[in-house]
């Protein structure tokens, strides 16, 4: 009855991973004696290897997306990699760690308002200098991805004197130079975003922004003694916009209308919520990467997984028979529940961000899988000769083997945890996909494997 209710689970869990793994067909048909044969036009996967062409345009008649796409990293989908400086001379020793944290929280907020999934914003120390290092998968634009993150967003209202008319054309200095601050910053806003006038001179993006309490009871004060002047609005120092107050405003709320883009008014607007970056900021290197590195990698990675699990499904079968070809099937199962939890988190945690480290740890932990199975046949043999029964023989078997599997897979998940805990981005992909792997392949060595045995008739009595 519990074999029963095992195999039917594990039916179970290998349909849904099928669904969740299931690719969709590019729209490249040939027709061909009436069906519609789809092949690639382009053959870019041949690969060079041991001196020979590689032809696996066999694996590209389905874009592997589907419903649910593996999530890449900046290393195999391409993108923008900036590394920060920050200038922390006038900061105190003390504080210089907690303005290093605050910056980086600030980039961050950032980039997740701008929309960049899969980002890496993170901070190190080497030696007395702090950077912070941002990954932005996806981003082209290597200039607009440094004006996002680097600029301060410093937002001010001026207010132009009466005197400084008559200054400014004595000195011959325009006359915005005599604008005096009047304490209402980007530090009394609330929220900003971004909206559409309508037509004339308004039309097109603003910025529409809102004060907080006391921001607002400042605006109101302001602009009832400007009634009729200017009121200049300064982003990091320059102009960039002088409306004509016309009346007291009240409640807190206004635009700012000038030469916008959808775009600027959109990176205007989340700078601006971000808030001001607590030290100076200067990028000491911005690396755009291509998509046709990422694409490279991805292709090289195919190659070395079909070549491993290829190679092992082969020896396993050679030298163990049908229980190597029912441990093949549990293989198969295991990969497959494997890139559903990658594609999926379960629907418990974000989707697994796949780096060329991370398929490094998954092709580690298949290997891992099949050591488990190994073990197993290992020790049911020695029952075997030993002259047990085959069920017997099974059951002890999987129990003796089981002390070793726990031991050396409970070792392996220790390593990922410290790496993963301690490790960079790159090593925190790999330490993932490992202690994931890991958890399956115990799964899969344990539960499917001596499941799809206990079927056989061998194993029955």
């Amino acid at each position: 009855m519990k074999s029963r209710f095992a195999l039917w689970s594990i039916v179970v869990f290998t349909l849904v991973a099928i669904i969740v793994n299931l690719p969709s067909v590019n729209n490249l048909p040939n027709q061909v004696g009436g069906l519609n044969l789809r092949f690639l036009k382009n053959n870019n996967l041949i690969i060079p290897f041991f001196g020979r062409n590689l032809d696996l345009n066999f694996l590209s008649p389905v874009n592997l997306t589907g419903k649910f796409p593996i999530k890449l990293g900046l290393d195999l989908q391409g993108g923008t990699e900036l590394i920060l400086q920050t200038d922390m001379s006038k900061i105190n020793a003390a504080d210089r760690d907690n303005a290093l944290e605050s910056a980086r929280q600030v980039i961050e907020r950032r980039v997740n308002l701008y929309g960049v999934s899969e980002s890496v914003v993170q901070s190190s120390k080497l030696g007395e200098q702090r950077r912070i290092l941002v990954e932005l998968p996806g981003v082209k634009d290597s200039s607009s991805a440094a004006n996002l993150v680097g600029k301060t967003a410093l937002l001010e209202f001026r207010e132009i004197p009466a005197s400084a008319a008559a200054e400014a054309s004595k000195s011959g200095i325009p006359i915005l130079a005599f604008a005096q601050p009047t304490g209402l910053t980007g530090a009394d806003l609330k929220k900003a975003s971004v909206t559409f006038g309508g037509s004339g001179a308004k039309s097109g993006p603003q910025v529409s922004i809102e004060f907080t309490d006391i921001g607002a009871q400042k605006f109101g004060e302001i602009t009832k003694r400007n009634v009729g002047k200017p009121l200049a609005i300064f982003l990091d120092g320059s102009p960039i916009e002088v409306p004509i107050v016309e009346s007291e405003i009240l409640g807190g709320r206004a635009q700012i209308s000038g030469n916008f883009t959808a775009q600027t008014a959109k990176e205007l607007s989340i700078q601006l919520n971000a808030g001001a970056l607590p030290v100076p900021i200067e990028i000491i290197k911005q690396q755009s990467i291509g998509a046709a590195l990422g694409n490279e990698s991805v292709q090289k990675s195919l190659l070395a997984g079909f070549i491993g699990i290829t190679t092992v499904a082969i020896f396993m079968v050679a030298y163990y028979g049908i229980y190597g070809l029912l441990a093949d099937l549990a293989l198969i199962i295991y990969s497959l529940l494997v890139l559903a939890i990658f594609r999926t988190g379960l629907f418990l945690i974000p989707p697994v961000t796949l780096t060329l480290a991370g398929i490094a740890g998954f092709i580690l932990s298949i290997g891992m899988a099949v050591d488990a199975n190994i073990l197993t046949f290992e020790r049911m043999k020695e029952e075997l000769r030993s002259g047990k029964t085959g069920k017997l023989a099974l059951e002890t078997g999987f129990n003796r083997a089981w002390t070793s599997i726990r031991d050396s897979n409970v070792s392996s998940l220790i390593t990922a945890t410290i790496l993963y805990m301690f490790g960079t981005s790159v090593v925190k992909g790999f330490a993932l996909t490992l202690a994931i792997g890991v958890l399956v392949s115990m799964f899969s060595a344990i539960v499917v494997t001596r499941t799809i045995l206990r079927m056989l008739p061998r194993f029955k009595r």
